[in-house]
């Protein structure tokens, strides 16, 4: 395999890593992932943690997890060297006791990224909320945020 497609490789599974992360309810595990760098303005690895543990609705019943998908789609990636950068689309989907299994929010997320002799890591990650559907069983916040 050539470096150039081993280096787009590993930083689409750093993608499709905060996905399983975060579906998992491992906000820890997330703020590991994307603590070198900020998300949405966020730095630091228990700071990116926390403010998902604050935001984001877990089950208990369901071992702890938000009980949603999401979904990575369409990464582009581009690598210059030791950085890099990522556009994607996103889709979230849930279903609980409350709501029927549907699309919750759909957006985009811009990335950025880092290697070192550790491998590739996020440097940054922006989010842009295109559409939101019934997120009352996801967030735990008012989602106008977004609009």
């Amino acid at each position: 395999m050539s470096g150039a497609l081993a280096d787009k490789l590993a930083v689409t599974e750093l993608l499709y890593r905060y996905a399983e992360l975060i579906d998992a309810g491992d906000f820890d595990g997330v703020g590991q992932l994307l603590g070198r760098g900020t998300f949405m303005g966020v730095a630091g690895a228990d700071a990116i943690a926390e403010l998902f543990a604050a935001t984001t609705r877990r089950f208990p019943d369901h071992d702890n997890t938000p009980r949603t998908r999401h979904l990575v789609l369409n990464p582009i990636v581009d690598v210059d060297g030791d950085s890099a950068t990522a556009r994607s689309t996103f889709c979230v989907v849930q279903r609980t006791e409350a709501i029927a299994l549907q699309p919750i929010v759909v957006g985009r997320y811009a990335d950025t990224f880092g290697r070192d002799a550790g491998g590739w890591f996020f440097t940054g990650r922006t989010v842009d909320v295109e559409m939101v559907g019934d997120v009352s069983d996801h967030l735990t916040m008012d989602p106008s945020r977004f609009r």
